[in-house]
């Protein structure tokens, strides 16, 4: 058994930020890691993606990013930067140390992992939105004789140069990984189920997620209504492209609905070119390809599902009713949600995650800490 005041469960960018803040206010805290390396979300997307914030938005506390990084700095410098962080802000991770139970046992709360048992007064759960992947169970799966992949285990689209790709949905890993596989020279196509929103990634030269929080003291609404000529402007009507658009804008559909509308970097374009083909959504698998909802049959030679994570929070938090939602994610982040237990990092913000990981890290630091 090990005590301690605080334990940080997570070492990507959330848990480094907060116990970067616990050092700072001189709390005494153990980081466990599940991994063997920080940043292990990182680490695992594919090549070509980039921060959607600019750098200047985007760094952790204490440490900004390096002056030579691009404004939207790829995932390996991010990687790198993390890295850094971790020797800049003297952390000690431990690692290979995945939580198998976090549970109260009277005013303690106790953690436990294959290696050790961890007791401490307060314990704060940093293992983030993206932790596991999420894939659904389409009919007839087992008829189909080409590839199937979820995105997380999509690195580039070299493999697929001249061939069919099916990418099925709509966030910023499906829009960004078929762009990738145009510039590979393959021939993808987006299965698109429900309607959407499109935002650019700049408006008129300024980020747009700086954009976003200038429109913060709006309500969503008024602040869709102030933002829908830029976006307008910038995108286009995109019902010409065969996507169907939401009934409200991207400023209401992340704070009411707590989900990132594709931010363009070139996807939008690619459609409107005709290097990437639009569909409905996938209704089943035949062996060739698939059946959409529309009941147009295509073949494809490899499924890429872009179809999201899952926090899966239940699978080690033990005693979770009124902690989590139905939808098994923390009814709020940032704050102790019972009294020793705080989360980082499950806030979708319109000012970009890592920004909100630092926000977050700072209030749960201060409170931890008496401040």
């Amino acid at each position: 058994m090990t005590s301690t005041h605080t334990i940080v469960v997570g070492a990507s960018a959330g848990g480094l930020a907060t116990a970067a803040c616990l050092s700072h206010a001189n709390v005494e805290h153990v980081l466990l890691e599940a991994t063997g390396q920080v940043g292990s979300s990182w680490r695992r997307h594919y090549e070509r993606l980039h921060l959607h914030t600019h750098k200047a938005g985007s760094a952790l506390p204490f440490v900004p990013f390096p002056s030579e990084a691009p404004r939207y700095v790829p995932r390996l410098q991010v990687v790198e930067y993390l890295e850094r962080y971790v020797e800049r802000m003297k952390l000690e991770p431990r690692f290979d140390e995945p939580a198998t139970k976090v549970y109260a046992d009277g005013t303690r709360w106790i953690v436990e992992t294959p290696k050790d048992r961890y007791e401490a007064k307060n314990v704060v759960i940093a293992t983030g939105l993206a932790r596991i992947p999420n894939a659904p169970a389409w009919p007839d799966r087992e008829l189909y004789r080409g590839e199937v992949m979820h995105s997380s285990a999509y690195k580039n689209g070299a493999a697929w140069k001249g061939k069919r790709v099916l990418v099925v949905g709509f966030g910023n890993s499906a829009g960004e990984i078929a762009l990738d596989l145009t510039e590979h020279g393959a021939m993808p196509t987006l299965a698109v189920r429900n309607a959407v929103n499109v935002i650019a990634r700049e408006v008129l030269g300024m980020p747009v997620l700086a954009v976003g929080a200038l429109l913060r003291p709006f309500s969503p609404r008024i602040a869709d209504a102030i933002g829908a000529p830029l976006v307008r402007l910038m995108i286009g009507d995109i019902e010409k492209l065969g996507l169907r658009k939401l009934p409200y804008g991207p400023m209401q559909q992340i704070y009411e609905h707590g989900t990132i509308p594709l931010i363009d970097i070139g996807t939008i374009g690619a459609i409107r070119a005709g290097k990437i083909a639009v569909r409905r959504g996938v209704e089943r698998f035949t062996a060739s390809g698939v059946r959409f909802d529309d009941g147009v049959e295509e073949a494809f030679d490899a499924i890429v599902t872009a179809t999201g994570y899952r926090p899966q929070l239940a699978d080690f938090l033990r005693d979770v009713k009124g902690t989590l939602d139905e939808e098994g994610l923390p009814r709020e982040s940032g704050v102790a949600v019972r009294p020793g237990l705080y989360f980082c990092g499950f806030y979708v913000s319109p000012r970009g995650m890592l920004r909100e990981l630092g926000i977050e890290a700072r209030k749960i630091a201060a409170a931890i800490a008496g401040v």
